[in-house]
């Protein structure tokens, strides 16, 4: 085959064979095709799609590039969940040993945040001495023995979404939904996990801005899963306030004890107990998470799952030496809190990185001392900026111009939860 009449075809909006995506897949893998010709590739798939009978073939081509993983030996019945992205997403960090707790196994392959959204091992990183680089063999014993894992992928899983991913994310080819659908769903079908739910974002701070974006790619990945025998479910979520109080690194994991404590804040609780309803269900589990929130039980497993990757639940976490308060500017009712300005804050403070190799403060970030809905008082705190270099404080308070707003009257909250779509 001859790469260049692949890219004409789906140039022209023609249809690739199952052959023809196996082999470009296969081939772009071994390094067979120059990266400029995949660009080329991903180009006109983003502009011309992939019906689900050719999604269907490239996702599993993407599957079979590596190994899948067997989790049969675990003992429990396996569940996991994936987010699409938010600013203050701490929800699996919770999640995970709630849904633990209830008697599945949960092992969740996370990755690093990129720009304004944070990365689910980055936050676990500000704990010390926590590992994210597990073996197999490593992550299979800690499924069995403490029911949930939370670790980077391995390099044999999904090799070709590892090398799409990164041309995707300097050709300007991120926006694809069968390309977004396929590299989610190849990594946790091959992670072998035997169902799965969906956080599927959508607002200011999501990767996709309006409900109907995030209904098509919800509705796209469902459907992949199902085929791949992957009990699947998407809950369509909204991102246009930061989630919970806080968006940073250590202050994120911090939240997130307090929540596995019997605290935390009602809207990182209620996305929290929504998404672990739906994995207990797909596990055939019979069993309502929330007391074990208010119990112990949800904790003593995030303990014992920070011990086993060599971190110390009961260690401090480093916190900043440096703070900015950002103060209300008018008396009335916070109508807008901007995920978005919020989480580019957070970034622009050591939160977050540009690049996959750069490295990130585990201190800074934002804590929301006040959100929509609140009545604030003329130079009343909203916001508190953490950074351990006030060199970042003015690119961060400039991210955050008109990110707040604030009206005489307050606005009705529309629901966090949009939908849930189930198989």
């Amino acid at each position: 085959m001859q790469v260049v009449d692949l890219i004409r075809t789906k140039r022209d909006g023609g249809r690739l064979g199952d052959d023809e995506i196996r082999w470009f897949i296969d081939s772009y893998t071994h390094a067979h095709i120059a990266d400029e010709q995949a660009s080329a590739m991903l180009m006109a798939i983003l502009f011309r799609g992939l019906d689900a009978a050719e999604l269907a073939t490239w996702t599993s081509a993407m599957i079979n590039s590596g190994e899948r993983m067997d989790l049969s030996s675990v003992g429990r019945p396996t569940v996991d969940k994936h987010s699409t992205g938010g600013v203050g997403d701490k929800a699996s960090l919770v999640l995970c040993p709630l849904v633990a707790a209830c008697g599945a196994a949960v092992p969740q392959l996370s990755g690093r945040g990129l720009g304004h959204t944070g990365g689910t091992l980055d936050k676990l990183e500000a704990i010390p001495g926590w590992q994210a680089l597990l073996t197999p063999v490593q992550m299979l014993r800690q499924l069995h023995d403490i029911g949930v894992v939370i670790c980077a992928a391995g390099p044999g899983l999904a090799p070709a979404d590892r090398k799409l991913y990164a041309l995707r994310d300097v050709t300007g080819t991120v926006e694809s939904i069968p390309l977004i659908a396929s590299s989610i769903m190849s990594k946790k079908i091959a992670e072998g996990t035997e169902s799965l739910v969906l956080d599927v974002t959508f607002g200011t701070g999501a990767f996709m801005k309006q409900l109907d974006q995030a209904r098509e790619l919800a509705e796209t990945m469902v459907r992949i899963g199902t085929a791949n025998g992957v009990r699947t479910t998407a809950v369509l979520s909204r991102m246009d306030t930061p989630l919970g109080r806080s968006a940073g690194n250590a202050i994120e994991v911090t939240e997130s004890v307090e929540t596995l404590s019997g605290g935390g804040p009602a809207d990182l609780i209620d996305i929290t107990l929504t998404l672990a309803r739906e994995m207990l269900a797909l596990a055939h589990i019979d069993m309502d998470p929330a007391p074990l929130l208010n119990d112990g039980r949800a904790l003593s497993v995030w303990d014992a799952m920070i011990r086993a990757q060599s971190g110390d639940p009961a260690a401090l976490l480093p916190v900043a030496t440096q703070r900015e308060v950002v103060r209300a500017e008018r008396t009335g009712y916070i109508t807008r809190l901007d995920a978005f300005g919020v989480g580019v804050a957070a970034w622009r403070l050591g939160a977050g990185r540009s690049r996959k190799e750069d490295p990130v403060s585990p201190i800074a970030g934002v804590v929301c001392l006040a959100k929509p809905g609140a009545r604030i008082e003329l130079g009343e705190p909203i916001l508190e900026l953490h950074v351990d270099d006030p060199g970042r404080l003015p690119a961060a308070l400039q991210a955050l111009q008109g990110a707040i707003s604030i009206a005489d009257e307050p606005v009705e909250a529309l629901p966090l939860i949009a939908d849930i779509l189930r198989a």
